[in-house]
């Protein structure tokens, strides 16, 4: 296949653009660089600076592929803004960055370009679930402007199947974290890992404690109704949801898929508290990781734990990496070579 990859700088598009082409498929990134560098890109892959919200640009790339005999087969859509407390505070620029971008991406893909698109979600479309695991028949009421602008983009592709027929895929996850291992796992050889600039993801900020970088890790609230008083959340590594977004691609050939919209969780469906994950760790680094309590913040539910049952029963995924240990390992193992140089 051909596929075009948005926001394929990033840390999980860029780990689905380099399973897809050790596959053997075209893959040709399309990213504006706004949080992420041309070194997030993976060698020997074809990319194209561009904003998606640049319909010209986009529409000339999918018109250019069709005259030369190679038109694309799919979208993999990645590219958006992803913090939920930024987006508390900024919420006009997520519903630009993350709606109306999206949508001028969809009307470019309607004119010109293919009909089978995997989007990107997120299970914050959910809110505070009424029961953990969420299943994909939760109710939606996010509880933050991130979460919205993606429910909104949701909205969108239900109406665009139901009237111009686009077999889109929506996944819905939570915290994607690790490194993945070039020829498998266990192989511990990795090439890329999780970085953010600024960096607000708790695993890498953790570990930069480990690594000496920071003083210590902030809790943001520790009165929840958990077993410890911290939020509980799901963790997915990298390498699973990219397997996932690439069965998700594959799914959309089926009648189902022509029939109604695929909507999948993506998950481990089994979370963990904040301080688990400190104490995971510590576990891992043999660093003591010092804490610091803060007050909440707004959007904030206290759990966010997704089922994946659907996912696993309907596509076939199956996680390799199910426990948080391994997770943080391999996320470890990249940090230590990404700091020593």
């Amino acid at each position: 296949m051909k596929i075009m990859v948005t926001g394929g700088a990033g840390y999980v598009a860029g780990t689905t653009s380099a399973l897809l082409h050790e596959q053997g498929h075209e893959v040709v990134i399309v990213d504006n660089l706004c949080h992420a560098e041309r070194t997030g890109v993976p060698a020997g892959i074809e990319f194209v600076e561009a904003d998606i919200a640049d319909r010209p640009r986009i529409e000339g790339l999918f018109r250019s592929a069709t005259a030369a005999g190679a038109p694309f087969d799919g979208v993999l859509h990645f590219a958006a803004l992803i913090e939920a407390g930024e987006s508390m505070k900024k919420p006009e620029i997520y519903f630009r960055n993350n709606t109306a971008s999206t949508l001028a991406l969809l009307e470019s893909i309607l004119a010109c370009g293919p009909k089978r698109f995997v989007f990107s979600s997120t299970a914050a479309v959910y809110g505070e679930p009424e029961a953990v695991p969420i299943p994909e028949t939760a109710a939606l009421k996010p509880t933050n402007a991130y979460g919205e602008s993606k429910l909104l983009v949701e909205y969108i592709l239900n109406w665009f199947h139901r009237i111009h027929g686009l077999r889109s895929a929506s996944l819905r996850y939570f915290n994607v974290a690790g490194a993945p291992e070039a020829g498998g796992k266990g192989s511990g050889v990795i090439k890329q890992g999780e970085a953010h600039e600024p960096e607000s993801h708790l695993i890498p900020l953790i570990l930069d404690v480990a690594l000496g970088r920071r003083d210590s890790i902030k809790i943001f609230g520790d009165d929840y109704a958990t077993h410890d008083g911290t939020c509980v959340r799901d963790y997915v590594h990298v390498s699973d949801l990219a397997d996932a977004h690439l069965l998700a691609l594959q799914a959309l050939e089926t009648d189902k898929a022509a029939e109604q919209r695929l909507i999948y969780n993506l998950g481990n469906g089994a979370g963990f508290t904040v301080r688990e994950v400190i104490d995971s760790v510590r576990r891992v680094t043999g660093h003591p990781i010092p804490v610091e309590v803060l007050p909440r913040r707004a959007g904030d539910p206290a759990f966010l734990i997704a089922s994946s049952e659907k996912a696993i029963a309907e596509l076939g995924w199956k996680p390799k990496y199910p426990q948080i240990d391994e997770i943080i390992h391999t996320a470890w193992i990249w940090h230590q070579k990404r700091h020593s140089k």
